[in-house]
């Protein structure tokens, strides 16, 4: 699958994943959440490395996790610590603010990722990439002004500065990708399974904390939601990752292709969730998509 089209089958699926979330955090306890879907994910790996070393020729080889040494277990640790902290950021945010309006902030992460590509990896934008950027920035902050009316002020509501500082973890997140699978060759499967087990690992701690009710806590709800958006998640990584590994695959546009999970998430957010206020949101997300678009174009 070529990357560009590997990115967009990624943005469905991450699109399908910000919607389950929202559905399972909603009145809702956040860490048991995390907690329970990161385990999901970290059980299948579990069973397909069990299997792979029972039986060495049964699963695909795009299926097979490769063995480790210290420093690279440490490695795939290091991406689970930067996760761990861009999720438990972003999901709070997430249960506090409408979906209309939490998903294009998220949106803005490749925007990030671009900086830092600039930056880090010496990606060379086009001119039209860089009207992207400054379409992107714009809408985000007409977005802002859409989100005064539902009584939400960018400037001094914390869930904001939750959802920026997640999606800015995320985005140092991308480019670690990048990193891992681009030029230290991991694995598309090798870097999914193990972060998701270390993600498991980190999360334990934090929900038996909850459970002992060392923090003032909500209640906790199981719901289907929470297999669905780890499922939806498990697919999107795995395409998103397997895309990382071209050689010409830039991380500034595959990044900015999967955020186009905007669209997936805004639509839903109206027809599932009945949010208002759409209509004034509508052309800031426009602007959010046009910028994607630019940027891929670019």
């Amino acid at each position: 699958m070529h990357w560009i089209t590997a990115s967009l089958v990624a943005a469905f699926f991450l699109g399908c994943y910000e919607l389950c979330t929202k559905f399972a955090v909603r009145e809702n306890a956040v860490l048991p959440v995390l907690f329970f879907s990161t385990v999901c994910n970290a059980a299948i790996w579990t069973v397909l490395m069990s299997l792979d070393a029972a039986q060495p020729g049964l699963l695909p080889t795009g299926l097979k996790v490769a063995p480790l040494t210290a420093l690279q277990h440490g490695q795939l640790a290091l991406k689970s610590v930067i996760v761990a902290s861009s999720w438990i950021c972003t999901y709070f945010a997430v249960k506090h603010l409408p979906m209309s309006l939490a998903s294009p902030v998220r949106a803005t992460g490749p925007i990030w990722v671009l900086f830092g590509a600039l930056l880090v990896l010496a990606e060379r934008p086009t001119w039209l990439e860089m009207a992207g950027v400054a379409t992107t920035i714009a809408s985000f902050v007409g977005l802002s002004f859409a989100g005064r009316e539902e009584g939400i002020h960018f400037h001094r509501n914390k869930w904001i500065y939750l959802l920026v500082a997640g999606t800015l973890l995320g985005a140092c997140s991308a480019l670690y990708d990048r990193f891992l699978l681009g030029r230290m060759g991991y694995s598309a499967a090798t870097v999914q399974a193990w972060f998701s087990v270390y993600l498991a690992v980190f999360f334990l701690p934090i929900v038996i904390g909850w459970k002992l009710r060392w923090w003032p806590r909500n209640v906790f709800h199981w719901r289907w939601s929470i297999v669905a958006l780890a499922l939806a998640l498990l697919v999107s990584d795995f395409i998103y990752f397997g895309a990382l590994r071209d050689r010409d695959a830039l991380i500034s546009l595959v990044s900015s292709i999967r955020r186009g999970s905007t669209l997936v998430a805004f639509t839903g957010g109206i027809l599932l969730l009945g949010e208002k206020n759409w209509r004034k949101k509508l052309p800031a997300v426009l602007g959010v998509l046009a910028g994607i678009v630019m940027t891929v174009l670019g």
